[in-house]
């Protein structure tokens, strides 16, 4: 399984500074034609003409080479952004993708099928002076709303595959894989999760905890219900008076089942074309990310992954979702005069701080610490730095739209 790494701590050129995908550039943000690149997406390969190009405005030429529907994408440098995207490219065919770049470093990457991680991510490099945009409020908001959309499209479409290899582990009965498997699997989720809570009963079926379930008369299913399978023994620990036992091999497949059949649902409602959000989707979803940390119920006290205790991959990857959305819609925050400079100033100093604290406790391919060797003193530290976050975060949807956040 592939996973993208946690965000990088430097300065981010986001989607806000860009047009996306199929745009024409605005009078004014450059000079001269576009420089025009070519791009072959093949089955195994995505081959970019070239790895450095001047800022204005750049158009690849994707041609589908291989034998699926393709997608190519234009990343930030956090890896996880998405700057520009193409989509539905059948094979045979060719499509443009023409942005506004400026400089900085990005990535470029193909995903044949449309599912999964994407392939042949390589490096890409915009040269030159900072290019000025004259795009007005309606498309700034736009080019916000359509990089945040393509990323929550992106995130599943990496989550069911991610789901599929987890399952398969799990109804095989090979807990020691399943059990490496359960943070993993989970990743994508979590960046996204405020997405899945607007679609009814998606996200208990998926998500809910043992007391969330039962206190709502909601049938215990989805990645908890597993995860008290797989760590059985701290299972009855946690609940003594209660009789639980493993699982038979029938009833894994059952469980395992619904679980992708409803991260399946949820790639098809992503997907589907009546899919939408809006900005206060974006910064509202942000500041919902930290909630869910900070919860009595959340990571930060480690009960979200009460039996497995991986709750710091939950932590960091909820931080890495809300980045995303702030990032997505950071430069019209920036240009709500002083009081937005000043508040984009706080949450990237801030973000940065809370992913640097969070690396010191491992990564994703090295794996987290067990949170319940994180003491209280440390914990604490943790807290401290949320909060230091989730204070200017909060004023997120006031400050873009001009209203408080619900």
């Amino acid at each position: 399984m592939q996973l993208r790494p946690p965000l990088t701590l430097a300065a981010l050129v986001v989607a806000g500074a860009l047009t996306l995908t199929g745009c024409v550039p605005n009078a004014g943000t450059g000079s001269g034609a576009a420089t025009a690149l070519t791009v072959d997406s093949g089955a195994d390969s995505c081959a970019v003409s070239a790895a450095t190009a001047p800022s204005g405005p750049i158009t690849f030429t994707v041609t589908n080479s291989g034998d699926k529907v393709t997608e190519f994408y234009v990343l930030a440098e956090n890896e996880l952004s998405i700057v520009g995207e193409v989509e539905n490219i059948a094979p045979g065919s060719s499509r443009d993708l023409t942005l506004v770049a400026q400089p900085g470093d990005y990535f470029t990457v193909c995903k044949p099928g449309m599912v999964g991680a994407g392939i042949g991510q390589t490096p890409f490099t915009v040269t030159g002076e900072t290019v000025a945009a004259n795009a007005d409020d309606a498309e700034a908001e736009a080019a916000a709303v359509a990089s945040y959309t393509a990323y929550v499209k992106s995130q599943a479409a990496e989550l069911l595959p991610q789901v599929e290899a987890f399952v398969a582990a799990y109804t095989a009965g090979d807990d020691a894989e399943a059990r490496r498997l359960f943070p993993l699997a989970r990743v994508s989720y979590e960046r996204i999760e405020p997405t899945a809570e607007q679609f009814g009963d998606l996200d208990p079926s998926i998500d809910y905890r043992k007391p969330g379930a039962e206190a709502e008369g909601l049938p215990f299913t989805g990645f908890h219900r597993i995860e008290m399978d797989l760590w059985l023994d701290a299972a009855q620990q946690n609940y003594p008076d209660e009789a639980i036992n493993a699982l038979t091999s029938a009833e894994r497949v059952t469980l395992g089942e619904q679980l992708v059949t409803d991260i399946t649902s949820l790639y098809d409602l992503v997907h589907s074309e009546d899919f939408t959000l809006t900005l206060s989707d974006i910064t509202n979803g942000a500041i919902g990310l930290l909630d869910e940390i900070a919860a009595p119920d959340g990571k930060l006290p480690g009960e979200e992954n009460e039996f497995a205790h991986t709750d710091l991959y939950d932590f960091t990857a909820n931080v890495e979702g809300a980045q995303v959305a702030y990032e997505s819609v950071r430069e019209i925050a920036a240009s709500k005069g002083a009081e937005g400079a000043e508040l984009t100033k706080t949450l990237d100093a801030q973000f940065a701080g809370m992913l640097e604290l969070l690396a010191e406790y491992g990564d994703y391919e090295a794996g987290f610490v067990d949170y319940s060797t994180v003491d209280q003193a440390a914990r604490g530290e943790l807290g401290a730095q949320l909060n230091a976050l989730s204070e200017p975060l909060s004023q997120l949807t006031h400050t873009v739209l001009g209203v408080s956040a619900e």
